[in-house]
């Protein structure tokens, strides 16, 4: 179940991302539902052509609002009279997890939805209210991101930070296998502001676009349905010899194809920056400024201050980042480096929505665990790193099914084996765990899900173990990235030198 809200005020920006989430989560099996007030009847058919259903809360016209939280007034009521709402919509039907993605709900809200949902996601940008939630997820980078919500969640709450976490949808992955970063001349600018663009900003990078002049270059204008100047616009645009794409589903194809882009903040600039697109960047909503400001810091993009001129300073600094490849050629690397498009299946898994199944491996699985584990690229970085005979792993797996201290799992993806996670515990509660995907198996499949998988069932059915730990070598960048990605943190590192003979 998701609860969010879109309209002209607060823009689509948190709905399309709750989307792409939900497509997600769908993907792997779950079933979702939107709770949402007031959604514009295309959004509504668009949740549906997806597969998923809309419970609609009614409007209440009138009422009065909390005034307690900096965006209280776009709920249109209170949020004891939401819950409310919200609890007849849903009936005595109880989910396993809510998503709220809402600035206006706070833990108020959250915990009263408590009763129907055995855990909760908060998305959250702002860091300015507390929450009653078991994840939460703030996908901008910030310079204090690690302590911006200590005292805002439950000390047991997991937090899922920065643009690892973005929720990007599939095409932005799939475009970027082809992109280097951006070290060409500019050819084509693509221009988009959102999907609703209330104070009409891409009017004023148009007529920063026309004061610069062409110089050779194609524009693209990306335009919500609901644009306040959507007419005047589009007849520029055909004056100007634009594309003027409306409501467009080719989002990832322009950026991809672009080389440089004039848009705002929020969910777009990690849908940019997955794709390598070096962006002239305004903050187009006061939660944005903060947004921009840290990653112009880390080099993702060209971050414009607010300006009372803004035609005037869009078209110098336009010009500076045309006549400047070098400094275009370094944010596209960056960008490209921070995000890699993949954070909805990490938030999906990290919510238990993996897609794989787990169960113990038995006395059939023997020959496909030996043919596994003395596959070159296991026994590369196995601990072990030799070929193990088929006697002795014969005997080394009768007695690990036979000790209640040893677990081997095999997690299996539509019905086909995709990897193995094998836990050795110890007299403390402790258990090592080693983790490796079955070779030339399932290419869908990450190391994440499988780990995340094999933990929820060791939750679920060993409460012995109270601790894992894992040991890595150290040039197996990928198992060390696996680890610190699923929430593991080093305790202590060991260092190996090889003394020549003289």
């Amino acid at each position: 179940m998701l609860r969010v809200d879109a309209s002209p005020r607060m823009g689509t920006g948190h709905f399309m991302r709750c989307l792409t989430l939900a497509d997600a989560l769908a993907r792997r099996g779950a079933k979702c539902v939107f709770l949402s007030c007031g959604l514009p009847n295309h959004l509504g058919q668009l949740l549906q052509s997806r597969g998923h259903e809309l419970f609609r809360l009614p409007m209440r016209d009138g009422d009065s609002t909390d005034a307690v939280l900096a965006h209280s007034d776009w709920l249109g009521t209170t949020q004891q009279a939401d819950a409310e709402d919200s609890l007849a919509a849903l009936g005595a039907q109880t989910w396993d997890w809510l998503v709220v993605d809402h600035y206006a709900l706070d833990h108020c809200w959250e915990a009263k939805l408590r009763q129907v949902a055995h855990k909760i996601l908060v998305i959250d940008d702002l860091a300015d209210r507390e929450h009653d939630c078991d994840l939460l997820l703030d996908q901008n980078l910030y310079h204090d991101m690690l302590s911006r919500y200590d005292a805002k969640v439950p000390q047991a709450c997991r937090r899922l930070l920065g643009p690892r976490f973005a929720l990007l949808r599939d095409e932005f992955r799939e475009a970027r296998a082809s992109l280097r970063p951006r070290d060409q001349e500019v050819k084509r600018v693509l221009v988009f502001f959102g999907g609703v663009d209330e104070r009409n900003f891409t009017g004023q990078a148009l007529a920063a676009l026309v004061a610069v002049g062409r110089k050779g270059f194609e524009v693209d204008v990306v335009l919500g349905a609901l644009h306040p100047q959507r007419e005047a616009i589009e007849a520029l645009c055909l004056a100007e010899k634009f594309q003027c794409h409306v409501q467009t589903t080719r989002m990832a194809e322009l950026m991809a194809n672009a080389d440089l882009a004039i848009g705002a903040g929020g969910g777009a600039t990690w849908e940019r920056c997955c794709l390598g697109l070096v962006t002239l960047a305004l903050s187009t909503a006061d939660n944005q400024r903060k947004q921009l400001e840290d990653a112009a810091a880390q080099g993702l993009v060209y971050a414009l201050p607010p300006a009372s001129h803004l035609s005037e300073q869009l078209a110098f600094h336009l010009q500076a980042l045309l006549e400047n490849c070098g400094l275009r050629k370094m944010i596209s690397s960056v960008s490209l480096k921070a995000v890699d498009g993949l954070g909805a299946q990490r938030v999906a898994a990290c919510m238990g929505c993996t897609g794989i199944s787990v169960r113990l491996a038995n006395a059939q699985d023997s020959q496909a665990l030996h043919r596994w584990r003395n596959h070159p690229s296991i026994r590369m970085v196995s601990r072990d790193t030799r070929e193990i005979a088929w006697e002795d792993h014969s005997r080394w797996f009768e007695a690990v099914l036979e000790d209640q201290g040893r677990l081997v799992l095999i997690g299996e993806y539509e019905g086909e084996p995709v990897g193995v996670v094998r836990f050795d515990l110890d007299a403390k509660g402790h258990a090592e765990v080693s983790i490796y995907l079955v070779p030339e198996g399932n290419s869908r499949c990450r190391g994440g899900d499988l780990l995340q998988s094999a933990e929820d069932w060791v939750v679920r059915h060993r409460g012995d173990i109270q601790l894992l730990h894992a040991y890595v070598k150290g040039f197996n960048k990928r198992s060390n990235g696996l680890f610190v990605a699923a929430g593991y943190e080093v305790d202590n590192t060991r260092f190996s030198k090889k003394l020549h003979e003289l």
